[in-house]
């Protein structure tokens, strides 16, 4: 029996959960700034919504689906990306009919492709995101890019560059699409046999070729730039306007795509230019998606909304040798300096901890040496020392750790210290 963790997975230790409570609180507070509200959706949905979502000429579909039948004899599939569910919980529970709109919601959640597990990306992994559904104004899709940069200013990652393309409205994709077939079509022999069904299919997959992404005729094939109609170039040319007024910089990039069917009109890229990152630099991507909401089966409403790859933003913090605070720092140690101590303090890290103060004690019956030693190690900005005298008189000796002074104060003045330390930082 192989009780060791599947391949593609991994467990994240007490000692790395900070760090993950870190992105977390950032990236809430920066959602909650910009009115965006959470949403919770299933771990696995029925696989017909992310074959209709995401699309059957999308790599994820075709390959990295974990699909199975549930006792009912009903195909389902763990959520490999975040867009799809919640665009069938916006359509299930008629948030289109919410007096308020656009309605802004952002997610936090695992998601799982059966891909090769690599540095940054495993087969479960952890997806941060937002969604925008029910506005199609340029500056929306500024706004969600605006949020994704002041996330990554927040967390202090700021060698990144923001790529951008516009894939136009339905009309220009069509145009584009008969010039990529007969583009590629005299040489489809040479890509991969997967390309060669998207040809007819959805040619706009072949520039997202993992396996073809050198071949020349890729770099060559027509830009979707030069089939905009005038109403897709003057929406990207608003969105160019207010990333200006904005002052967040910005390149155009007429072959990114994005690997998912849905997008339309905007769609953009973050990337690390760390250097040492490796080839895999895209920290978000995301983009503008009309029509999504009507496969569902709900009215005619557009979307835009991105993803953050969480293992991604842990790698690229480590590569710029950006240090993550200590979200949780332990506050008082109580020491015992003999048996006798040990009901007060038993009681006295109680009441410190419903007093709202971080408080710890030794649970091996060690030595009055080795507590000082295990207060250090778990980094106590203070220690509460208890002996035979502070028994007797009830004043306890209150150490801070990193300045060495030491005091005798009653219980209630250790209380209201604290608490004073705690609202003045």
């Amino acid at each position: 029996m192989d009780l060791q963790l599947p391949r593609g997975t991994r467990d994240i230790l007490p000692e790395e959960v900070s760090k993950w409570h870190f992105l977390e609180s950032a990236f809430n507070k920066v959602c909650e700034n910009y009115q965006y509200e959470e949403i919770r959706t299933p771990i696995f949905e029925h696989t017909e919504l992310f074959e209709r979502g995401v699309g059957d000429s999308t790599d994820i579909v075709s390959k990295e689906m974990y699909t199975f039948l549930d006792k009912g004899g009903r195909s389902l599939t763990l959520r490999p990306e975040g867009t799809a569910s919640v665009v069938r919980a916006f359509v299930e529970h008629k948030l289109y009919g919410e007096v308020s709109q656009p309605i802004k919601m952002y997610y936090n959640e695992p998601m799982f492709r059966y891909e090769r597990p690599q540095g940054g990306r495993q087969r479960q992994f952890t997806q941060m995101g937002i969604e925008a559904l029910g506005s199609d104004d340029p500056s929306i899709d500024v706004e969600v890019i605006s949020l994704a940069m002041e996330f990554f200013r927040k967390i202090g990652l700021t060698n990144i560059k923001l790529v951008i393309n516009s894939l136009g409205d339905k009309e220009s994709r069509l145009k584009h699409r008969e010039a990529l077939v007969a583009h590629f079509e005299p040489h489809i022999d040479e890509f991969c046999t997967e390309c060669q069904v998207r040809l007819h299919k959805n040619p706009l997959r072949i520039l997202d070729c993992k396996k073809d992404h050198d071949n020349p005729l890729i770099q060559s094939a027509p830009s979707i730039l030069d089939f905009l109609n005038e109403e897709s170039v003057a929406y990207f040319e608003n969105v160019k306007k207010y990333l200006t007024a904005l002052e967040i910089p910005f390149e155009i990039d007429p072959t990114m795509v994005r690997g998912l069917d849905y997008y339309n009109h905007t769609t953009f890229e973050i990337m690390s230019v760390e250097e040492g990152f490796g080839a895999k630099t895209t920290l978000c991507g995301g983009g503008r998606y009309h029509g999504l909401v009507k496969e569902f089966g709900g009215p005619d409403t557009p979307g835009i909304g991105f993803g953050i790859g969480v293992e991604r933003i842990l790698l690229a913090l480590e590569k710029a040798e950006i240090n993550i605070p200590e979200t949780k720092p332990l506050e008082v140690y109580v020491i015992t300096a003999q048996p006798e101590a040990e009901l007060k303090a038993v009681t006295l890290v109680n009441k410190l901890r419903q007093n709202g103060i971080s408080a710890e004690k030794d649970y091996l019956k060690r030595k009055l040496k080795a507590q000082l030693k295990d207060a250090n190690r778990k980094k106590a900005i203070y220690t509460v020392i208890l002996g035979e005298e502070e028994l007797q008189t009830g004043n306890y000796q209150l150490k801070n750790m990193e300045t060495g002074e030491q005091e005798a104060v009653s219980e209630t003045t250790i209380i209201e210290k604290l608490t004073n330390t705690k609202e003045e930082n």
